[in-house]
């Protein structure tokens, strides 16, 4: 079976496959400090909490964000599952060769996010990833790294208005993504290119919201990249 480990700027996430097959995923904080013992025993515990013997785990794919959180884990999972990770960089043989200026700026989400996008639906495809960070990449025909963009995150975007606007933080409502007052805000945070409409679609609707600021994109990456199929697929989100 597979560990796959996703470290972001605020989760963990895992995830077990035996094939194409999932047997559970899971989450845990990456802000908060451990040891090797303490990732050991917890990553143990999560992976028998779905019948699962740690010893059926007989490889681990970590693609981390975080570098000062890898000795750490890397030793949990050598220590604690008896197998030397894989740690996803630029320089390992994904199926994506990466073009961009300097590849090795190319962050390991992104990597395995271009992987999983032309695995699944064949390029050209346009990769969307809302996190602490929203990043858009462009896989080309053939499984190249094309390029790509990032851009704050909505949540990141909207607490620097909150922590360092006094009038919007004053008045946020607690239930809402967005204050009616930081539509204007986010409007021009990392260039998300949102018209009124579309921000008042995060303020009614945050879930979807997410969504729509990456719609229209598809549009002007096939005018650049003079490829019709480029548009015809850029709103399907996984």
């Amino acid at each position: 079976m597979l560990l796959v480990i996703d470290v972001g700027n605020t989760n963990i996430t895992l995830g077990i496959f035996d094939g194409d097959r999932v047997f559970g995923s899971f989450r845990i904080k990456s802000k908060q400090p451990r040891t090797s013992d303490e990732y050991g025993i917890t990553l143990q515990e999560l992976v028998e909490r779905h019948g699962i013997d740690s010893k059926e785990i007989t490889d681990v794919i970590i693609a981390s964000v975080v570098p000062d959180i890898m000795h750490s884990l890397g030793s949990a999972i050598i220590k604690y599952f008896h197998i030397k990770p894989v740690v996803v960089s630029a320089g390992i043989k994904t199926g994506i060769r990466i073009v961009t200026e300097n590849p090795r700026q190319v962050g390991p989400d992104r990597i395995v996010d271009a992987v999983a996008a032309y695995t699944l639906f064949g390029g050209p495809v346009i990769v969307v990833d809302f996190g602490t960070a929203t990043t858009y990449d462009i896989v080309g025909p053939d499984g190249t790294f094309e390029a790509g963009v990032i851009a704050p995150g909505i949540r990141t975007s909207a607490q620097a208005l909150w922590g360092g606007g006094g009038h919007a933080s004053g008045n946020r409502d607690q239930e809402t993504a967005v204050h009616p007052g930081e539509r204007d805000y986010l409007q021009h945070a990392g260039r998300a290119d949102l018209r009124a409409d579309r921000a008042d679609g995060i303020y009614c609707q945050p879930a979807e919201g997410r969504v729509r600021v990456c719609r229209g994109k598809g549009g002007g990456y096939r005018r650049a990249w003079k490829d019709d199929r480029v548009g015809n697929r850029c709103d399907r989100c996984v």
